[in-house]
């Protein structure tokens, strides 16, 4: 009979006396505690005398597609004051039911799979992979403590949903390193105002620029505990606004139209969204039929290409210049809702007209909005806010470890 090494098991102090697989197709690995060991009080770290043995059967790695459990020996260790403690095992927590390396798996699967994928899949209760996820993380991701941070120049601010309605938490990211740095609960102008009030006086004033929307609550919040600090509004926000404008402004000229115009504008949204050069030929094709039977959205779509040119300019006074000319010929059109945009960059035109000073971009911020969109959906139903906001957290540390044997570099 074939020999299994005990160090391929890996269970300090614990001698295997047995591996059988049980009639439940459950391998089943017993031991005994190494008599070697001095017993050690694990709250004074001082040696003691084993008052007695007691058992406990923890759940471990499966071992070739079969569950595994671990029944082991641990000494109640009674100290000079008559107080009796069970001693520390390396490898299970106090009062675990699993191992730590199992514990480990369960989270690095949660990284990529939902609570309820993991929980059939372990065939373990959804409130307790939730939990020992949750115990990981706090275990094990670094701290975003803005006391601590330094060196900080370049930040972006967004509202994320943790879930439908009007439930938004709010994400700091440094645009430099790429990191998430903070995430609090709420939209509102106090919670960012928090975390600058938090931040060493010092790094406070390190911050040259801050990225964001064009949201009134985070400008506020800047305006006044960063009153020296630049506000950037990128490209991605303006546009996206414009797009608003096309959507809205091609309803109305659906519903104005005649069947024969229906019938063109029908499924053609998306071709006045996309960038001009991203579409084939059939595409620019139906774009330009479109363009030609409605004057308006001809007008819109050109309007757009134009407002893209912006983002092109290398200094703010260029900028500054470009944006003021685009407004002027919107407002030449009688197309109201370009009015009432040109309104609103004029409003907005010092935070546009900054991204030529620093070219900052919302991609770090959107990407990161992505992976936390990810994070929803996996977990639906998850009413701990708290292991959201970790969960989210760890959306910002590289996953460079194995789903089996998570390890999270903290440097």
């Amino acid at each position: 009979m074939t020999s299994i090494s005990s160090a391929l098991f890996q269970l300090p102090g614990q001698c295997i006396q047995s591996i059988t697989l049980d009639n439940e197709q459950t391998v089943v690995i017993q031991c005994r505690r190494d008599k070697r060991r001095k017993p050690i009080d694990p709250r004074t770290n001082q040696s003691g005398t084993i008052n007695r043995y007691v058992h406990r059967r923890v759940r471990d790695l499966p071992i070739s597609g079969h569950p595994c459990v671990i029944d082991i020996e641990l000494a109640q260790v009674s100290t000079q004051n008559y107080e009796r403690r069970i001693e520390h095992c390396e490898f299970v927590g106090n009062g675990a039911r699993y191992t730590t390396r199992f514990c480990n798996m369960i989270s690095g699967l949660c990284r990529y799979m939902s609570i309820h994928a993991v929980s059939k899949h372990l065939n373990i209760r959804w409130e307790t992979v939730k939990n020992i996820d949750r115990a990981y993380l706090l275990s094990s991701l670094p701290s975003l403590d803005p006391k601590s941070i330094t060196g900080l120049t370049h930040i972006g601010v967004d509202e994320v949903a943790r879930a439908k309605g009007h439930d938004y938490m709010t994400v700091v990211y440094d645009l430099v390193q790429g990191h998430l740095i903070w995430v609090e609960q709420g939209r509102q102008s106090h919670v960012l105002q928090s975390f600058f009030t938090q931040l060493p006086k010092a790094t406070a004033a390190g911050i040259k620029a801050v990225a964001m929307d064009m949201g009134q609550a985070y400008q506020s919040a800047v305006r006044r505990s960063l009153p020296h600090a630049d506000i950037v509004f990128d490209r991605f926000h303006v546009m996206r606004n414009y797009h608003v404008l096309i959507k809205n402004q091609r309803r109305k000229e659906f519903f104005k139209s005649t069947n024969e115009g229906r019938q063109i504008m029908k499924g053609t949204l998306y071709l006045l969204l996309k960038n001009a050069y991203k579409l084939d030929e059939k595409q620019s094709g139906r774009l330009d039929d479109l363009l030609e039977s409605n004057k308006s959205l001809c007008t819109i779509y050109m309007m757009k290409e134009q407002l893209q040119a912006l983002w092109q300019e290398t200094s703010y006074e260029a900028m500054d210049n470009a944006l003021e000319g685009w407004c002027r010929l919107a407002e030449s059109t009688n197309i109201l809702a370009l009015h009432n945009f040109a309104t609103g960059l004029r409003i907005h035109k010092v935070g546009i007209c900054n991204y030529a000073k620093y070219k900052l971009t919302s991609a770090r911020i959107e990407a990161g909005n992505v992976s936390i969109g990810m994070i929803r959906r996996r977990a639906r139903g998850v009413r701990d806010t708290e292991y959201f906001k970790l969960k989210i957290r760890q959306t910002s540390v590289p996953a460079t470890h194995s789903i089996f044997y998570p390890k999270i570099n903290l440097t």
